[in-house]
C-alpha cells in the first residue's frame, strides 16, 4: 500500500536514575558514597534510505519511543545509555511540526542522517553530593524526562521529469515503455491511483527518473477528481511532460490549457517549469489526418513546425524542437522545448522523446 502522509508522536528516552550507594569493603572503615550516574536517554534520529519508497510502515506505529537510560549502580558504575531510535524515511520526505506547520527537515539524499530530539540526561549519583558538612548524602538525581513532539511526515517523490495529463491519456503506458516501472494499465480512467517512479536509461551510463501521477481533470487544485493529493509528487521536478491525447473526445486546446492552468494554480513555481509536449496515441489516428492535427495544435501555441521535421508516420522525428539562441538565457520557459507526436504501443517517436527530455534534464543539472 502506498502512503505519502502520516502523523506521528515521537519521544526521546528518559535519563536513568542516579544511584545512592556507599562503599562497603573489608578493612575499609566508613567508606564514602559511590553511587554512579544514570545513563542518558536515547535520541531520535531520522535517516534517508532509498531502499524504501513509501511511509506505509508507519501506519501501525503512531507513537515512536527511544529507549530510556539504565539507572546507575554502586561502585561508581554509570548506567548504560539508551539506544538511539533511528526512523527510516524514503528520499523526498519532509518532517513538519504539527503545531506550526513549519518544515523542520527535508530528507533528500540517501544515507543522510539528522538528530531530531535529544534524550534526557541521566541523574547524578550521590557521590556528587558529598561535602564537608554532608559526608553521607542519601540523595541522587532522577533522570531528566525525554522530549515529546507531534510531527507530520509528507513524502514528495524526487524525479527529473513529471508526467501530466488527463486520465487515460497514456502516461502509464509511456512510463512502462521507456523505463523499468510496471504500473497497472487498463482502458478506463484513473487506472493510476498512486504515483510511480521509473528510471529511463540513456545509453550505458546516463539516465533520468520519470514520475507518473494519477490523471488531472479541471478543478483538480480545488479537490476534484483525485485533487491535489498527488500533485505534490511532481512539485520537486524541474521538467514537465504534458501529454495531450490526439484521439480524445476532448479538444486539443482544452487539454493543454486545462492542464497548464491546474499546474499553475497548484504551484506558481511548478507552472513556470521547463516543459515538453507529447501528442499521444498517434497510432490510432488516420495517417492523412496527423499533419493537420499537429499543425493546428502548433498554431494554437504560436509555433511553426521545424524545417527538418516534415512528419512521416514511419519516421521518428519530433514536429517541433526549440533552439536556444542565447546560452545565458537558455530556453524560453513559456514555450515547449519540443512537441512530438508519439505512440507508446508502436514506439513511434519514443527514442526522440527520450533524448529530447534528457537534453532538458541535462540543462537543469548544469544550472544546479
Amino acid at each position: 500500500m502506498f502512503t505519502d502522509s502520516v502523523e506521528l508522536t515521537v519521544s526521546s528516552g528518559k535519563g536513568g536514575q542516579g544511584c545512592v550507594a556507599f562503599r562497603r569493603e573489608k578493612f575499609v572503615l566508613n567508606g564514602g558514597p559511590n553511587g554512579g550516574d544514570g545513563g542518558k536517554g536515547g535520541d531520535i534520529w531520522f535517516r534517508c534510505d532509498n531502499n524504501t519508497h513509501t511511509l506505509s510502515h508507519f501506519q501501525r506505529k503512531m507513537h515512536i519511543k527511544a529507549d530510556g537510560g539504565v539507572p546507575g549502580e554502586g561502585s561508581l558504575m554509570t548506567g548504560k545509555s539508551g539506544a538511539k531510535k533511528v526512523i527510516i524515511v524514503p528520499p523526498g520526505t519532509q518532517i513538519l511540526d504539527m503545531e506550526t506547520g513549519d518544515v523542520l527537515f527535508d530528507m533528500l539524499k540517501h544515507g543522510e542522517e539528522v538528530k531530531f530530539i535529544e534524550g534526557g540526561k541521566g541523574g547524578l549519583g550521590n557521590v556528587h553530593f558529598k561535602s564537608s558538612t554532608n559526608q553521607r548524602p542519601t540523595y541522587a538525581q532522577p533522570g531528566e524526562k525525554g522530549q515529546t513532539r507531534q510531527i507530520k511526515l509528507d513524502l514528495k517523490l524526487i524525479a527529473d521529469v513529471g508526467l501530466v495529463g488527463f486520465p487515460n491519456v497514456g502516461k502509464s503506458t509511456l512510463i512502462s515503455t521507456v523505463s523499468n516501472a510496471r504500473p497497472e494499465i487498463a482502458n478506463y480512467e484513473f487506472t493510476t491511483l498512486t504515483p510511480k517512479l521509473g528510471q529511463v536509461n540513456i545509453g550505458d551510463y546516463e539516465s533520468f527518473v520519470m514520475a507518473d501521477i494519477p490523471g488531472i481533470i479541471g478543478g483538480a487544485h480545488e479537490g476534484k477528481g483525485l485533487g491535489i493529493q498527488f500533485l505534490r509528487h511532481i512539485e520537486r521536478t524541474k521538467t514537465l511532460l504534458y501529454m495531450v491525447d490526439l484521439a480524445s473526445y476532448r479538444d486539443l486546446k482544452e487539454q493543454i490549457e486545462v492542464l497548464k492552468d491546474e499546474i499553475a494554480s497548484f504551484s506558481e513555481k511548478l507552472g513556470e517549469s521547463k516543459y515538453a509536449i507529447a501528442l499521444t496515441r498517434v497510432d490510432i489516428v488516420p495517417p492523412d489526418e496527423i499533419n493537420d492535427l499537429v499543425n493546428s495544435f502548433l498554431d494554437l501555441l504560436g509555433l511553426k513546425a521545424s524545417s527538418n521535421s516534415d512528419f512521416d508516420f514511419d519516421d521518428s522525428i519530433p514536429y517541433f524542437v526549440q533552439e536556444s539562441a542565447d546560452e545565458t538565457l537558455g530556453f524560453d520557459r513559456k514555450l515547449p522545448y519540443l512537441v512530438a507526436p508519439i505512440s507508446s504501443a508502436t514506439h513511434k517517436n519514443i527514442e526522440a522523446l527520450k533524448y529530447g527530455l534528457f537534453n532538458l534534464v541535462q540543462t537543469d543539472r548544469t544550472d544546479d
